[in-house]
């Protein structure tokens, strides 16, 4: 029964999902900021048509998606040491020098595919499958909904198609659904399993969160977290992607000049502390960096519309931002653990509770012993299939 259930078409999982927005290549970081924005969207996918920026919105010919560019990725490029010194400058590089160097990351994927062709390729490394969208809309309504849609991002691209696309997390939620097929499995321990990942990053609370940086950038291509921790190497809080992807551009000052817990500090609660906003701005001063810092103060004037935001609908799901440095409640302020004695069923309903796609493994002293993520949860039951 397992197996003819893995042997389900992925359209089954695409049900109600919304149509991608699409970025065209030739487009900037600041376009790609902009859309992010206007979207409420945590990604924006990055498409190229052959065709150039003026005619993205019609036209026809091939379509594919080449990539994706989340908040994240645009505040671990303005971090850059060049990056800071001009902002503004940096906002007119090409988006194609945000999409990370690894490939398969994205990848197209038919509506009549199953169930286990995406697990192995999410096993493979992929976080997004584009799917296209099986629609009954004519050509003439489409053409009509192109008109009618910016020609620079819009969800229906010049080959007359929209698509969407299914995460790591989707495709746990509908296992998750149907976990009764895949008993007794769903009982056995992580520890059991062998899931628990080792090899993780941790930072020390006092250590600058600017030695992170480049942990940010490939800890958000593998789906996981940085872990705080003490000098009893006991976890008391991280550094996540999921939360800095919920921020604004005005993060980029903190993560330059603060350490690591007063980042989580600056990120994870009602809105950070006066005391770290005023010692963000002395230390940007001290450090010659007052085109960042303009370009943060401009940040706390700007209207909504410009402010990021981050999606329920997506894989972030953990609330908006209000402002330059200002959160909303809804800002998760704790870590996710779970024990090595902990079930499978147990940390899936964890994780997907909390939207993210990982659980930290803490010893009773909540002494860091790895982590559980979407990718290790999918192997078990890949594992099913032979």
């Amino acid at each position: 029964m397992a197996v003819g259930f893995l042997a389900r078409e992925v359209s089954d999982l695409c049900l109600g999902k919304p149509a991608l927005r699409a970025l065209p290549i030739s487009a900037t970081v600041a376009d790609a900021l902009s859309a992010l924005k206007r979207s409420g969207e945590s990604y924006i996918s990055v498409w190229s048509c052959e065709h150039s920026r003026s005619d993205f919105g019609g036209g026809s010919g091939g379509c594919r998606c080449v990539g994706k560019v989340c908040l994240v990725d645009v505040i671990c490029f303005l971090c850059g040491e060049k990056n800071l010194l001009n902002p503004l400058l940096a906002l007119q590089t090409p988006v194609s020098d945000l999409l990370p160097k690894v490939p398969g990351l994205v990848r197209h994927l038919e509506p009549h595919s199953s169930l286990l062709e995406a697990i192995d390729y999410i096993l493979e490394g992929t976080q997004n499958l584009v799917v296209p969208i099986e629609s009954n809309l004519s050509i003439t309504s489409r053409k009509k909904l192109l008109n009618k849609t910016s020609s620079f991002v819009s969800s229906t691209l010049p080959n007359g198609r929209e698509y969407c696309w299914l995460t790591q997390e989707d495709v746990v939620r509908f296992l998750l659904n149907s976990i009764g097929v895949f008993s007794p499995l769903p009982a056995f321990t992580i520890e059991s399993l062998n899931i628990i990942d080792t090899d993780i990053m941790t930072i020390y609370y006092d250590n600058p969160a600017s030695s992170a940086l480049d942990s940010i950038s490939r800890l958000l291509t593998e789906q996981k977290s940085i872990g705080v921790v003490d000098e009893c190497n006991k976890l008391i809080g991280e550094i996540s992607p999921y939360t800095l992807a919920c921020c604004n551009e005005a993060v980029v000052g903190a993560i330059t000049t603060l350490s690591a817990g007063d980042l989580m500090a600056y990120i994870d609660y009602g809105g950070p502390p006066e005391d770290l906003v005023q010692l963000m701005k002395a230390r940007l001063e001290e450090k010659n960096l007052g085109a960042i810092l303009e370009f943060i103060e401009e940040l706390s004037f700007s209207s909504p519309s410009s402010q990021s935001s981050c999606s329920s609908d997506e894989e972030f799901g953990l609330g908006k931002s209000s402002g330059a440095g200002r959160y909303t409640a809804a800002r998760r302020s704790e870590v996710i653990v779970c024990w090595p004695w902990s079930s499978l069923v147990a940390v899936m309903i964890q994780a997907l509770a909390h939207r993210v796609n990982y659980a930290w493994v803490v010893d009773e002293d909540y002494s860091v012993v790895g982590i559980v993520t979407f990718a290790g949860i999918l192997k078990v039951f890949r594992s099913i299939a032979g």
